[in-house]
Protein backbone atom coordinates (compact mmCIF):
# COMPACT_ATOMS: atom_id res chain seq x y z
CA UNK A 1 0.00 0.00 0.00
CA UNK A 2 1.38 3.37 -1.03
CA UNK A 3 2.16 5.80 1.75
CA UNK A 4 0.11 8.98 1.60
CA UNK A 5 2.19 12.10 0.97
CA UNK A 6 2.27 14.42 3.98
CA UNK A 7 1.61 18.15 3.78
CA UNK A 8 5.32 18.74 4.46
CA UNK A 9 6.28 16.61 1.44
CA UNK A 10 3.67 18.33 -0.74
CA UNK A 11 5.06 21.74 0.24
CA UNK A 12 8.61 20.57 -0.47
CA UNK A 13 7.78 19.36 -3.98
CA UNK A 14 5.60 22.42 -4.68
CA UNK A 15 8.62 24.59 -3.99
CA UNK A 16 11.40 22.47 -5.52
CA UNK A 17 9.72 21.50 -8.83
CA UNK A 18 9.24 25.09 -10.15
CA UNK A 19 12.82 25.90 -9.11
CA UNK A 20 14.17 22.85 -10.96
CA UNK A 21 12.13 23.73 -14.06
CA UNK A 22 13.40 27.33 -14.03
CA UNK A 23 17.00 26.21 -13.44
CA UNK A 24 16.83 23.70 -16.30
CA UNK A 25 15.14 26.19 -18.65
CA UNK A 26 17.47 29.15 -18.06
CA UNK A 27 20.71 27.39 -17.12
CA UNK A 28 21.04 23.76 -18.11
CA UNK A 29 19.19 23.90 -21.44
CA UNK A 30 21.12 26.94 -22.80
CA UNK A 31 24.37 25.27 -21.73
CA UNK A 32 23.47 22.07 -23.60
CA UNK A 33 22.48 24.08 -26.69
CA UNK A 34 25.75 26.01 -26.46
CA UNK A 35 27.72 22.76 -26.47
CA UNK A 36 25.77 21.58 -29.52
CA UNK A 37 26.35 24.89 -31.35
CA UNK A 38 30.08 24.63 -30.60
CA UNK A 39 30.27 21.82 -33.16
CA UNK A 40 28.63 23.93 -35.88
CA UNK A 41 29.41 26.96 -38.05
CA UNK A 42 26.30 28.75 -36.75
CA UNK A 43 26.53 32.55 -37.13
CA UNK A 44 23.70 33.37 -34.73
CA UNK A 45 21.14 33.45 -37.52
CA UNK A 46 20.12 31.39 -40.53
CA UNK A 47 21.10 27.79 -41.21
CA UNK A 48 24.23 26.01 -40.09
CA UNK A 49 26.24 22.85 -40.69
CA UNK A 50 28.08 20.59 -38.29
CA UNK A 51 31.86 21.00 -38.54
CA UNK A 52 33.00 18.55 -35.87
CA UNK A 53 35.86 19.75 -33.67
CA UNK A 54 37.10 22.37 -36.16
CA UNK A 55 36.04 25.26 -33.88
CA UNK A 56 38.02 23.77 -30.99
CA UNK A 57 41.09 23.28 -33.18
CA UNK A 58 40.87 26.86 -34.49
CA UNK A 59 40.76 28.24 -30.94
CA UNK A 60 44.38 27.20 -30.38
CA UNK A 61 45.58 29.06 -33.48
CA UNK A 62 43.51 32.24 -33.08
CA UNK A 63 45.81 35.08 -31.95
CA UNK A 64 42.93 37.21 -30.65
CA UNK A 65 41.67 34.38 -28.45
CA UNK A 66 45.19 33.82 -27.12
CA UNK A 67 45.58 37.52 -26.25
CA UNK A 68 42.24 37.53 -24.44
CA UNK A 69 43.28 34.52 -22.33
CA UNK A 70 46.60 36.15 -21.45
CA UNK A 71 44.88 39.38 -20.42
CA UNK A 72 42.23 37.54 -18.39
CA UNK A 73 44.78 35.42 -16.50
CA UNK A 74 46.96 38.47 -15.78
CA UNK A 75 43.93 40.42 -14.57
CA UNK A 76 42.61 37.53 -12.46
CA UNK A 77 45.98 36.86 -10.81
CA UNK A 78 46.57 40.51 -9.89
CA UNK A 79 42.96 41.00 -8.79
CA UNK A 80 42.82 37.88 -6.62
CA UNK A 81 46.03 38.78 -4.77
CA UNK A 82 45.05 42.42 -4.21
CA UNK A 83 41.48 41.69 -3.16
CA UNK A 84 42.42 39.05 -0.61
CA UNK A 85 45.27 41.05 0.91
CA UNK A 86 43.18 44.23 1.18
CA UNK A 87 40.09 42.35 2.39
CA UNK A 88 41.98 40.56 5.13
CA UNK A 89 43.61 43.80 6.33
CA UNK A 90 40.24 45.58 6.37
CA UNK A 91 38.53 42.65 8.08
CA UNK A 92 41.13 42.62 10.88
CA UNK A 93 40.63 46.36 11.33
CA UNK A 94 36.82 46.18 11.30
CA UNK A 95 36.85 43.23 13.70
CA UNK A 96 38.83 45.18 16.28
CA UNK A 97 37.57 47.33 19.13
CA UNK A 98 36.77 50.48 17.14
CA UNK A 99 33.90 52.96 17.24
CA UNK A 100 31.07 52.81 14.69
CA UNK A 101 32.12 49.27 13.76
CA UNK A 102 28.69 48.19 12.47
CA UNK A 103 28.23 51.38 10.45
CA UNK A 104 31.66 51.00 8.82
CA UNK A 105 30.92 47.38 7.89
CA UNK A 106 27.73 48.49 6.18
CA UNK A 107 29.56 51.30 4.42
CA UNK A 108 32.29 49.00 3.09
CA UNK A 109 29.61 46.62 1.73
CA UNK A 110 27.97 49.30 -0.45
CA UNK A 111 30.20 48.64 -3.54
CA UNK A 112 28.91 45.07 -3.68
CA UNK A 113 25.30 46.27 -3.81
CA UNK A 114 25.85 48.56 -6.79
CA UNK A 115 25.73 47.06 -10.28
CA UNK A 116 28.99 46.47 -12.10
CA UNK A 117 27.92 48.54 -15.11
CA UNK A 118 26.85 51.46 -12.91
CA UNK A 119 30.19 51.45 -11.08
CA UNK A 120 32.04 51.15 -14.37
CA UNK A 121 30.33 54.18 -15.90
CA UNK A 122 31.01 56.25 -12.76
CA UNK A 123 34.70 55.36 -12.78
CA UNK A 124 34.86 55.91 -16.54
CA UNK A 125 33.75 59.51 -15.93
CA UNK A 126 36.35 59.87 -13.15
CA UNK A 127 39.18 58.45 -15.27
CA UNK A 128 38.20 60.38 -18.41
CA UNK A 129 37.30 63.81 -17.05
CA UNK A 130 37.97 64.35 -13.34
CA UNK A 131 41.49 62.93 -12.95
CA UNK A 132 42.85 64.55 -16.18
CA UNK A 133 41.46 67.89 -14.99
CA UNK A 134 43.14 67.47 -11.62
CA UNK A 135 46.38 66.51 -13.37
CA UNK A 136 46.24 69.57 -15.61
CA UNK A 137 45.48 72.00 -12.77
CA UNK A 138 48.22 70.66 -10.47
CA UNK A 139 50.67 69.83 -13.30
CA UNK A 140 50.75 66.10 -12.48
CA UNK A 141 51.99 64.52 -15.70
CA UNK A 142 50.71 60.95 -15.39
CA UNK A 143 47.17 62.13 -14.54
CA UNK A 144 46.76 64.50 -17.48
CA UNK A 145 45.69 61.73 -19.86
CA UNK A 146 43.02 59.13 -19.16
CA UNK A 147 44.50 55.82 -18.08
CA UNK A 148 41.77 54.10 -20.14
CA UNK A 149 43.24 55.57 -23.34
CA UNK A 150 46.62 53.92 -22.75
CA UNK A 151 47.14 50.56 -24.42
CA UNK A 152 49.79 49.72 -21.81
CA UNK A 153 48.00 50.88 -18.66
CA UNK A 154 44.25 50.63 -19.39
CA UNK A 155 44.08 47.24 -17.68
CA UNK A 156 45.17 48.90 -14.42
CA UNK A 157 42.11 51.17 -14.56
CA UNK A 158 39.89 48.13 -15.06
CA UNK A 159 41.70 46.37 -12.20
CA UNK A 160 41.15 49.30 -9.82
CA UNK A 161 37.41 49.20 -10.44
CA UNK A 162 37.21 45.40 -10.14
CA UNK A 163 39.18 45.32 -6.89
CA UNK A 164 37.23 48.24 -5.40
CA UNK A 165 33.97 46.39 -5.92
CA UNK A 166 35.18 42.89 -5.00
CA UNK A 167 36.79 43.86 -1.68
CA UNK A 168 33.36 44.36 -0.09
CA UNK A 169 32.14 40.76 -0.19
CA UNK A 170 35.52 39.25 0.65
CA UNK A 171 35.84 41.54 3.68
CA UNK A 172 32.48 40.36 5.03
CA UNK A 173 33.53 36.71 4.61
CA UNK A 174 36.83 37.34 6.40
CA UNK A 175 35.02 39.14 9.24
CA UNK A 176 32.79 36.07 9.62
CA UNK A 177 35.91 33.91 9.83
CA UNK A 178 37.61 36.15 12.39
CA UNK A 179 34.54 35.98 14.62
CA UNK A 180 34.88 32.19 14.82
CA UNK A 181 38.32 32.46 16.48
CA UNK A 182 37.89 31.93 20.26
CA UNK A 183 39.10 34.72 22.55
CA UNK A 184 40.75 32.09 24.77
CA UNK A 185 43.26 31.37 22.01
CA UNK A 186 44.35 35.01 21.91
CA UNK A 187 44.58 35.13 25.70
CA UNK A 188 46.79 32.03 25.71
CA UNK A 189 49.08 33.49 23.06
CA UNK A 190 49.37 36.75 25.01
CA UNK A 191 50.42 34.81 28.10
CA UNK A 192 53.13 33.18 25.98
CA UNK A 193 54.38 36.65 25.08
CA UNK A 194 53.34 36.61 21.40
CA UNK A 195 53.31 39.97 19.60
CA UNK A 196 50.32 41.14 17.54
CA UNK A 197 52.13 40.20 14.32
CA UNK A 198 52.97 36.73 15.65
CA UNK A 199 49.40 36.31 16.89
CA UNK A 200 48.13 36.99 13.38
CA UNK A 201 50.44 34.54 11.59
CA UNK A 202 50.48 31.78 14.22
CA UNK A 203 46.93 32.00 15.56
CA UNK A 204 44.52 34.03 13.43
CA UNK A 205 45.64 33.08 9.93
CA UNK A 206 45.67 29.27 10.44
CA UNK A 207 42.22 29.38 12.05
CA UNK A 208 40.65 31.41 9.22
CA UNK A 209 42.29 29.32 6.48
CA UNK A 210 38.94 27.77 5.40
CA UNK A 211 37.66 31.29 4.73
CA UNK A 212 40.83 32.11 2.80
CA UNK A 213 40.10 29.09 0.60
CA UNK A 214 36.53 30.26 -0.04
CA UNK A 215 37.65 33.78 -0.91
CA UNK A 216 40.47 32.65 -3.17
CA UNK A 217 38.19 30.38 -5.20
CA UNK A 218 35.36 32.90 -5.44
CA UNK A 219 37.55 35.90 -6.28
CA UNK A 220 39.55 33.98 -8.90
CA UNK A 221 36.37 32.78 -10.56
CA UNK A 222 34.83 36.26 -10.55
CA UNK A 223 37.95 37.93 -11.93
CA UNK A 224 38.29 35.31 -14.67
CA UNK A 225 34.71 36.01 -15.70
CA UNK A 226 35.17 39.80 -15.78
CA UNK A 227 32.67 41.42 -18.14
CA UNK A 228 30.80 44.41 -16.65
CA UNK A 229 33.95 46.46 -16.03
CA UNK A 230 35.24 45.81 -19.56
CA UNK A 231 31.87 46.66 -21.08
CA UNK A 232 31.49 49.97 -19.24
CA UNK A 233 35.11 51.16 -19.16
CA UNK A 234 37.00 50.13 -22.31
CA UNK A 235 34.88 47.79 -24.46
CA UNK A 236 38.03 45.73 -24.92
CA UNK A 237 40.18 48.64 -26.07
CA UNK A 238 42.37 50.36 -26.76
CA UNK A 239 43.54 48.04 -29.58
CA UNK A 240 41.96 45.00 -27.86
CA UNK A 241 44.43 45.34 -24.95
CA UNK A 242 41.71 44.82 -22.32
CA UNK A 243 39.57 42.25 -24.12
CA UNK A 244 38.62 39.55 -21.63
CA UNK A 245 37.46 36.09 -22.63
CA UNK A 246 33.87 36.76 -21.52
CA UNK A 247 33.73 40.01 -23.47
CA UNK A 248 35.23 38.37 -26.58
CA UNK A 249 32.68 35.56 -26.42
CA UNK A 250 29.84 38.08 -26.12
CA UNK A 251 31.13 40.55 -28.71
CA UNK A 252 32.09 38.16 -31.50
CA UNK A 253 29.40 35.62 -30.67
CA UNK A 254 26.53 38.10 -30.77
CA UNK A 255 27.77 40.75 -33.20
CA UNK A 256 30.62 39.13 -35.10
CA UNK A 257 28.88 36.17 -36.69
CA UNK A 258 30.98 33.65 -34.71
CA UNK A 259 28.26 32.12 -32.55
CA UNK A 260 29.43 28.53 -33.08
CA UNK A 261 33.12 29.40 -32.71
CA UNK A 262 32.58 31.44 -29.55
CA UNK A 263 30.35 28.69 -28.15
CA UNK A 264 33.38 26.41 -28.39
CA UNK A 265 35.42 29.14 -26.68
CA UNK A 266 32.81 29.27 -23.89
CA UNK A 267 32.97 25.49 -23.40
CA UNK A 268 36.77 25.58 -23.12
CA UNK A 269 36.57 28.58 -20.77
CA UNK A 270 34.09 26.73 -18.55
CA UNK A 271 36.44 23.74 -18.35
CA UNK A 272 39.38 26.05 -17.52
CA UNK A 273 37.48 27.74 -14.67
CA UNK A 274 36.37 24.39 -13.23
CA UNK A 275 39.93 23.01 -13.47
CA UNK A 276 41.42 26.09 -11.75
CA UNK A 277 38.79 25.96 -8.99
CA UNK A 278 39.43 22.25 -8.34
CA UNK A 279 43.21 22.88 -8.31
CA UNK A 280 42.80 25.73 -5.82
CA UNK A 281 40.53 23.68 -3.57
CA UNK A 282 42.95 20.72 -3.61
CA UNK A 283 45.99 22.85 -2.76
CA UNK A 284 44.22 24.92 -0.10
CA UNK A 285 42.69 21.86 1.57
CA UNK A 286 46.17 20.37 1.89
CA UNK A 287 47.35 23.63 3.43
CA UNK A 288 44.48 23.52 5.93
CA UNK A 289 45.41 19.98 6.96
CA UNK A 290 49.05 21.00 7.46
CA UNK A 291 48.05 23.93 9.66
Amino acid sequence: MKKKMSNRDKTFWAVIIPVLILFFTFNTLPMIKGVIYSFTNYKGYGTYDYVGIRNYADLFTDIRVGKSYLFTFKYALAGTVLVNVLSLIMAVGLNGAIRFKSALRGLYFVPNILGGLVIGYIFSFIFTYILPTVGTVFHIGFLQNSILASEKHAWIGVLIVGVWQAVAMNTIIYISGLQTVPEEVYEASMLDGASKWKQFWKVTFPLVMPFVTINLVLSTKNFLMVFDQIMSLTKGGPAQSTESISYLIYKNGMDGGQFGFQSANAVIFFIVIVAISIFQMTIMNKKEEQL
